[in-house]
């Protein structure tokens, strides 16, 4: 097994872990304290998690496309294992993404690689957008990963936003 095939597997599985505790529950502001406090910044979950992110950005088996000063993926497809839920994975630095909705949410896991960077005005750790919602996806005060959690892998860009 190849040293990624290996961390690709670490990040689907504790992926699995999380999406295990939360398959039942609405995406909302519940499942926002929900993560923030089962799986927060310093936990070992959290903490595999962000390694394995982290690690594979820079070893290229994250992120392996780029447009716009956005390296992105989607490394994991929804299915059982995830509970349904798919993983995008970006990077970039002090710029707003694309404009996109969420027919069924989103969960973000907020990784910074610098220490006051934000994506959407949020700090390291997890943040939820409910069903309906939409954004331009913005990272500030430096570069940042963030994992994204889609139901059933939905996602809808916009056009002209």
């Amino acid at each position: 097994m190849t040293t990624g095939t290996a961390a690709a597997e670490t990040l689907k599985s504790t992926v699995a872990e999380i999406t295990a505790r939360i398959a039942d529950k609405p995406l909302d502001a519940d499942l926002d304290r929900f993560l923030n406090d089962t799986f927060p910044p310093g936990s070992e979950t959290f903490q595999r998690l962000a390694d394995t992110c982290r690690r594979g950005m820079d070893e290229g088996w994250l992120g392996e496309r780029e447009m716009g000063g956005i390296r992105f993926g989607r490394p994991v497809k929804p299915g059982p294992e995830t509970h349904g839920f798919s993983v995008d994975v970006v990077r970039y630095r002090d710029l707003a993404g694309p404009h996109h909705g969420h027919p069924k949410g989103e969960i973000d896991m907020i990784v910074p690689l610098e220490p006051d960077a934000k994506f959407d005005g949020r700090g390291e750790g997890w943040l939820v957008y409910e069903p309906g919602t939409a954004h331009h996806p913005t990272i500030s005060e430096g570069e940042a990963i963030v994992l994204y959690l889609l139901p059933e892998g939905e996602i809808a860009f916009t056009k002209g936003k």
